[in-house]
Order: structure tokens, then C-alpha cells, then sequence
């Protein structure tokens, strides 16, 4: 007789070894560093950082629109309400702050071993934001990531669901650095003055390159720190 779900989800209960970790370490590095990789999977961190500005908003009590996710891997959350004020600054910032964020909640629950549990967790995510989304592709992109999490959830011996876990989390931490560093080369060259880190600088004492600088402190400050509760 085939487990029930709530079986599946509170069964595999595992601490992955530290070569595991740092192999899966290895993969998301991989998928990040190689140009190729980066363009597909660069949609989960967009993902991410979509599903945080909206949050964000939501949090703050700005009127949510929706969140569109376009073919190119870039995004766009449109809210309603003050346009400026610390709940449009805190909206801002959560776009490139959530790919970390949520790496972090995943290694948090994978350190106790419920690697089922933030298999689900991601899959439950995925369905709020599937919710938002507005347009065909985005939820063409939402939909089809989290089917694939949960095949893994539901179907994956635990050593295979570790693997995954692991991965997603490196993932996210590691992919949320580099869209930092991107947003940096291409302000210094001039091609977009209409980034997030702008739109901070218009409502903030503080110019552009000052917050493109803290945003990859935070990143490179999450990795570090997620990467130490994963190999420790």
C-alpha cells in the first residue's frame, strides 16, 4: 500500500554527509559560473526575487497588481500605493534580498534533517506565487518548477531528495550574488538607470553604487553564512 502524503512528508528524515554537501556546493557553483547554465536557471532566481518585491508590498500595505516573468529570465512586480516612504524602500530591497533569504530558510530546515519538509516548503512557495503571476510564461515557468520539486518530494528515495535539497539551497545563495555583480558592471556601463538600486537612490540619501555595494555585502554575507551551517 502506497505511504500517504503526510507520511511522505515526515519520513524521510536524513543529515546529509559533508561530501555531499560540498558536491552539490559544487554543481550550483557550476550552474551559476557557466554562462550557458546561468541563462535557464537564472529563472529561479528571478523567481525569487519577483516573489519578494511582492511580499514586500504586501507587507508594507501596498496594493499588489501581479508579477510577470518574461521569456529573457527578467521580471517585473507591479504595486499600487506611495511612492516613496519606507514601504516602497523595503519593496525594493527585497527582490535581490529574497534568493538568500530563502536559501537560508532552506539550509535552516535542512539542518534538522527534514529534507522532505523544505522540499514542500518550496513547493508551497511556488504555489503562493503561482497565484500572482500574471502572464502565460510566468506561470508556464512557476508551474513547471514546482512540479518538478514536487516529483522530487514525492517520488525520490531520501538521498536523492538530500541531493536536490542541498543543490536548491547552494543555488539560491550562490545565484543571488551574481545578479548583484551584473546590476553593477552593467550601471558602471552605463546601461540601466532604472534598477532597483536607482530607484533606492532617488528615495534615499544614498547614491546607486552605495546600495549595489551593500546588497553584495548581504549576498556574499548570506553565502557565507549558508555555507558554513551546510558544511559544518
Amino acid at each position: 500500500m502506497s505511504a500517504s502524503l503526510g507520511d511522505r512528508i515526515a519520513g524521510f528524515q536524513l543529515d546529509p554527509s559533508t561530501a555531499l554537501a560540498a558536491v552539490t556546493g559544487m554543481v550550483a557553483f557550476a550552474l551559476v559560473a557557466t554562462d550557458g547554465a546561468w541563462r535557464r536557471a537564472r529563472n529561479v532566481i528571478t523567481i525569487a526575487h519577483e516573489a519578494g518585491h511582492a511580499i514586500a508590498a504586501l507587507a508594507t500595505g501596498r496594493r499588489l497588481v501581479g508579477i510577470r516573468l518574461h521569456s529573457d529570465s527578467s521580471g517585473l512586480t507591479l504595486t499600487v500605493g506611495r511612492p516613496d516612504g519606507p514601504g516602497m524602500v523595503t519593496t525594493l530591497l527585497a527582490g535581490y534580498l529574497s534568493p538568500s533569504l530563502l536559501g537560508l530558510l532552506g539550509v535552516l530546515v535542512l539542518a534538522d534533517g527534514l529534507v522532505t519538509i523544505a522540499l514542500w516548503i518550496a513547493v508551497a512557495l511556488l504555489l503562493a506565487t503561482l497565484a500572482l503571476v500574471r502572464n502565460a510564461h510566468g506561470i508556464g515557468l512557476v508551474l513547471g518548477t514546482g512540479t518538478a520539486i514536487g516529483l522530487v518530494a514525492w517520488y525520490a528515495p531520501a538521498s536523492a531528495q538530500a541531493a536536490f535539497g542541498l543543490a536548491g539551497s547552494w543555488f539560491l545563495l550562490i545565484g543571488a550574488v551574481r545578479p548583484v555583480l551584473e546590476l553593477g558592471q552593467q550601471r558602471r556601463a552605463g546601461h540601466t538607470w532604472n534598477s532597483d538600486a536607482d530607484q533606492l537612490a532617488r528615495l534615499t540619501p544614498l547614491p546607486a553604487p552605495l546600495w549595489i555595494g551593500l546588497l553584495a555585502l548581504v549576498t556574499v554575507a548570506a553565502l557565507a553564512l549558508g555555507g558554513w551551517l551546510i558544511l559544518r
